[in-house]
């Protein structure tokens, strides 16, 4: 069994992290070093997928109730309107191979890349 992803860690109390929502199968916290006014993270509980390309073929439904979450995110604490991004891999910016998306909102500007 793999070891516990800081995601994992952050779900069971292991390490500090502001979760700001969560569902039975996902759960949202604040990103610690925010690209926008709001920075989320959308994780699912499960770190069996690594990225969104396998969480994809994995699970879709899954990857819906991200989008889903993300979506009242995004309209609770910004205007509705967000762009989520998910990092694939180590050259795309991607650091922690749990997949979880970055959703963020107000004053993006011209900001497109986030790592994590």
């Amino acid at each position: 069994m793999a070891e516990p992803s800081i995601f994992t860690r952050i779900l069971q109390g292991d390490i500090p992290g502001e979760i700001v929502a969560e569902t039975e199968r996902v759960f949202a916290i604040k990103d610690i070093s925010p690209q926008a006014p709001l920075h989320l993270l959308v994780i699912p509980k499960t770190q069996e997928y690594r990225d969104v390309a396998a969480l994809a073929a994995g699970d879709p439904s899954l990857l819906a109730e991200m989008i889903t979450l993300a979506n009242d995110l995004a309209a609770e604490h910004a205007d509705g309107d967000f762009r989520v991004l998910f990092n694939t891999g180590a050259g795309a910016g991607q650091t922690v191979f749990h997949v979880h998306a970055h959703v963020l909102a107000g004053g993006l500007g011209e900001k497109s890349l986030v790592g994590g």
